[in-house]
């Protein structure tokens, strides 16, 4: 009979999203288990290359964003988008993102003052997940069991039973845990044992995607480096990702839609009409990266005690970087609920928020995605051929596609809207008021305190960021010291509800329009606001924590 061992929460994946989870939920009090496929220390395919603003505000919360910036490329090396002929050829458009170094002092990129106090960070998964990864090995409250296979899940009302295999000597051992939560990718073991379906659009593009090694490569540019460059031409289109600002690069080759098979499409030839150079540049493949682009979402985000999150739970073609920043997303809101629960301040009920909150974000932020990989791709159809000529006509075209690649992509690498513009707006644990949340497209929002919203945020007097005064559960917004708000304390005292009562002064901005008090969250959206308090504190505090009639 194998040993059976015990946990609260069991977390099946150790990437940046099953590490984000078990922090944050270490840091809310919470005993964790992480099982992973791959071998500790052991590095992750180089797949996700930007952590977005609202990802950062998560990190610095949880004490990480300092040193998550200080790493991947060097502090001087530039942030920018630039989009050329080849990659060694002439620039057709620059979209300005400021390097490290410049990133809190510059104002004058599309991404430049936005109302945070964590702008967006380009870092290779290869740099974020060691970060992550060892901030959570040294957490007293974090087991990682790393080459090791869950199998066999038996999802019950109230627990979650699973077989884990050591992936080095064969040995099998039974695990018990309270809740468990698939982090495991496209292929999830826990998505099949909940019997959630992926359903949408299963090919949008594919992608043949190489990680290369070329030390001369940076030196034969034309123009300044940069994060990202794309290539258009009228014989193949792609993306270079600068690795580490030096000799590493990730090439993205856009197959043709006649072409559908990755290994029929010469890998050697594009990548060097990619990148602009001839048979006599050397390179190494480090490894093989294709991929597909999909638009797919799980029927289903939970079966009882089991959940999914991230690529688990939803797949859609990566454009904005947002596949692994929507993950976390899905991350922090389970986080704040489970440990609600299991922290005794809320009943079970309040789970059932996860997916009535994340499943109708999920399909309106994929179908964003789906909406500029379409617009993407039929701009790569249409590449003139005189794109490459000497002369006037040359030039016009040259100007022509640049206008239209910066026009639809400054949406994507500059994405104000997915970063603080998404909005829970019929959740059962938020006390709505009949406003109607402000729109929000890819790259635009509005700020609000309309409840489903993010909390807005604002510098304070002395130069602070309210999100560094919050406390780490519900904080009440107080505009007017004058506002008793007693009643609503003892309410939350009554319940166990953990409540900092935060005054501030009343910024000159209609942000915080209709109210001189504002409830936000434990992941820092609008719970409720007011100009006063409810007549029955308690039941907006039974509200908030799922346990409303």
């Amino acid at each position: 009979m194998p040993e059976t061992i015990e946990s609260e929460v069991l977390i099946v994946g150790a990437g940046p999203v099953g590490l984000t989870l078990a922090i944050d939920l270490a840091w809310r009090g919470i005993d964790v288990t992480v099982v992973e496929t791959r071998a500790r220390a052991e590095p992750p395919e180089p797949k996700c290359n930007h952590v977005a603003a609202r990802t950062m505000e998560i990190f610095r919360r949880l004490g990480l964003s300092e040193k998550v910036r200080n790493a991947g490329l060097p502090a001087d090396y530039p942030h920018d988008i630039s989009y050329r002929t080849t990659f060694t050829g002439p620039e057709l458009a620059r979209i300005p993102i400021p390097c490290r170094r410049d990133r809190f002092t510059r104002t004058d990129g599309p991404d430049c003052n936005w109302p945070t106090p964590e702008p967006p960070h380009r870092i290779n998964q290869i740099f974020l997940e060691p970060i992550l990864f060892e901030h959570a090995a040294v957490q007293p409250r974090i087991h990682i069991i790393n080459r090791t296979s869950v199998e066999d899940v038996m999802v019950q009302d109230t627990s979650a039973d699973v077989t884990l295999r050591d992936l080095e000597t064969g040995a099998v051992r039974r695990l018990s845990c309270r809740y468990l939560i698939g982090c495991d990718g496209a292929r999830s073991v826990v998505r099949k044992a909940i019997g959630a379906e992926l359903t949408g659009d299963a090919v949008v593009q594919r992608v043949q995607s190489t990680f290369i090694r070329a030390p001369d490569l940076i030196d034969r540019q034309q123009h300044a480096s940069a994060w990202g460059t794309g290539a258009i031409n009228p014989r193949r289109s792609g993306m270079v990702y600068a690795i580490d600002g030096r000799e590493r690069w990730l090439v993205h080759n856009y197959l043709k839609p006649a072409e559908a098979d990755f290994d029929s499409v010469d890998r050697d030839a594009c990548i060097r009409t990619i990148l602009g150079v001839g048979a006599d540049f050397s390179y190494d493949i480090i490894s093989r990266e294709d991929w597909y682009g999909r638009r797919l979402i799980a029927n289903k985000f939970r079966d009882r005690s089991a959940f999914v999150a991230g690529d688990a739970a939803h797949i859609w073609v990566p454009y904005a970087g947002y596949g692994m920043n929507a993950g976390i997303a899905d991350a922090m809101n389970l986080s704040w609920l489970l440990a609600a629960h299991l922290n005794g301040w809320a009943p079970a009920s309040i789970l059932d928020a996860y997916e009535a909150e994340r499943w109708p974000i999920t399909s309106q932020v994929s179908r964003f995605a789906m909406s500029h990989a379409e617009a993407e791709i039929r701009r790569r159809g249409a590449v003139p051929d005189d794109i490459e000529d000497a002369g006037s006509q040359g030039d016009l075209a040259r100007r022509e596609v640049g206008r239209l690649a910066y026009e639809i992509n400054v949406q994507q690498y500059a994405c104000a809207g997915l970063n603080f513009g998404t909005y829970y707006d019929r959740s059962p644990v938020i006390a709505y008021d009949g406003a109607e949340h402000p729109a929000y497209t890819m790259n635009s929002y509005t700020p609000s305190s309309v409840p489903g919203c993010r909390t807005p945020h604002l510098w304070r007097e002395d130069g602070s960021s309210l999100y560094d005064a919050m406390g780490p559960e519900f904080t009440l917004l107080r505009f007017d010291p004058a506002v008793d708000v007693a009643e609503l304390e003892a309410a939350a005292r009554k319940r166990g509800v953990p409540l900092k009562i935060l005054d501030i002064e009343r910024p000159n901005t209609a942000i915080f329009y209709d109210g001189g008090l504002v409830l936000s969250r434990p992941d820092q959206h609008v719970a409720w606001r007011g100009d006063r308090l409810p007549a029955d504190p308690l039941a907006l505090i039974d509200r908030v924590r799922g346990a409303a009639n």
